[in-house]
């Protein structure tokens, strides 16, 4: 195949490294010889069925390496799941097409599990209409739930950002006990609890925050909670909660969800939220202590201030590393990482097939959690510790806050009719 080109692409929720993995796919697509030009999709597969692309080769080489030092998706994301190739076929032969029309044969994607779903169908497309494509998954996502990789870029970044959080806000509940009693922490995670769990590095001591971490993987009940929010007030006069968004109780139901209250998102997940608050209600009520509750939100993704070095390196690693595995004729594959055995951590990268990745979930396992189910074992200490050492630079403006780049978006001219 003579010079062909790539398109690179994002989804889902955005995070403070992916954008250090477009670098890696970006400049290794560049330095590799075989590709002429890498356009970016704006806004993910939407993007493409939209055929709303852009030339990420005619941007300036100082604002591809500026990624590295920028949170969020620069390329722009999307929560957009395609059905089944039978359910969709129009929109994936409308993929095909784009490429086509645009002469892309190698399509890297950055994204979770539905991400890599995608990928796989439209590999799948392309092989069966004869098209010659590469598609390469990259691993996204800060809940750390795909399956067959150890870890997945972003995770070490929010789990060092909310583990510093319960640090600091559990101070702040230490010296205004008598007065703030109870903090609970309310962290992102669905059906795993890697986020929550994070927070346990804070914890040097017995009296230091968290003093309880609820994770979905755990039964949880609102009798359990205030039983231990006593046990735990009665001996350090003050109790500091973190709690994942997705508990379930003994039935497997979300304790907020009857989720008809906030709805479904456009994958049909149910819109989780309001822990903190269901929290906060009991334990005053029940307790009869005042708490307060913290929601950092969206800024435990993007908080690229904190950002962990080891991850942000990770992530360029494994964006390089799709670029190499393409060009050495692999095809339907996505990166991992791969932590290697010894004393010292180590982290290399692996490839699996999409097809093992797409819409599997990987759990906090059970040696991770202690016996109780409201906290977490050395062992896990031991998984994540290595993941947050080391601060990830930024630069910082005049003014004193961080600078974040912007493509300048050369748009490519559209050769196909307006997607519908």
């Amino acid at each position: 195949m003579s010079k062909v080109n790539a398109i690179v692409a994002q989804s889902g929720g955005p995070t403070a490294a992916i954008n250090s993995s477009a670098c890696g796919v970006i400049q290794a697509a560049i330095a590799c010889g075989k590709i002429d030009k890498v356009f970016g999709a704006t806004n993910g597969i939407l993007g493409v069925l939209k055929e709303d692309l852009f030339d990420i080769t005619a941007e300036k080489g100082q604002t591809i390496e500026a990624l590295k030092r920028t949170p969020a998706a620069a390329i722009g994301s999307c929560r957009y799941k395609l059905k089944s190739l039978e359910e969709s076929k129009a929109d994936y032969e409308r993929i095909v097409d784009v490429f086509k029309a645009h002469d892309i044969h190698y399509f890297f994607y950055a994204g979770g599990n539905d991400s890599m779903d995608t990928a796989d169908k439209v590999n799948k497309l392309a092989k069966e209409t004869g098209y010659e494509l590469v598609c390469i998954g990259v691993p996204k996502t800060i809940d750390n739930d795909l399956a067959c990789t150890d870890h997945c870029p972003g995770y070490g970044s929010v789990a060092k950002y909310v583990a510093a959080c319960a640090m600091s806000a559990g101070k702040d509940t230490e010296s205004l006990y008598t007065t703030d009693t109870c903090t609970i922490l309310e962290v992102m995670g669905r059906n795993a609890g890697w986020i929550a769990a994070a927070t346990g590095l804070a914890r040097r001591e017995a009296q230091d925050a968290p003093h309880l971490i609820y994770l979905p993987e755990s039964a949880f009940s609102l009798e359990k909670l205030v039983a231990d929010v006593k046990d735990v007030y009665n001996e350090f006069g003050r109790v500091f909660i973190v709690a994942g968004g997705g508990l379930k109780n003994a039935n497997g139901e979300y304790i907020t969800a009857d989720a008809g209250t906030f709805g479904r998102d456009s994958f049909g997940h149910a819109q989780l939220g309001g822990v903190g608050e269901i929290f906060k209600s009991v334990i005053e009520s029940q307790v009869g202590i005042k708490a307060r509750f913290n929601k950092p939100g969206t800024d435990q993704r993007a908080a690229m201030y904190f950002a962990s070095l080891t991850d942000v390196n990770e992530a360029y690693m494994a964006g390089e590393a799709a670029v190499k595995a393409a060009m050495a004729g692999e095809n339907g594959k996505m990166v991992t990482l791969v932590r290697e055995n010894g004393k010292d951590y180590k982290c290399t990268t692996g490839l699996v097939a999409l097809s093992d990745v797409a819409n599997g979930e990987k759990k906090v396992p059970a040696e991770f959690i202690n016996e109780a189910g409201n906290g977490i074992t050395e062992a896990m200490k031991d998984y994540v510790r290595p993941l947050v050492q080391g601060q990830a630079p930024i630069t910082i403006g005049d003014d004193g806050l961080p600078v974040y780049m912007r493509f300048e978006r050369r748009a490519l001219e559209k050769k196909l009719a307006k997607y519908l």
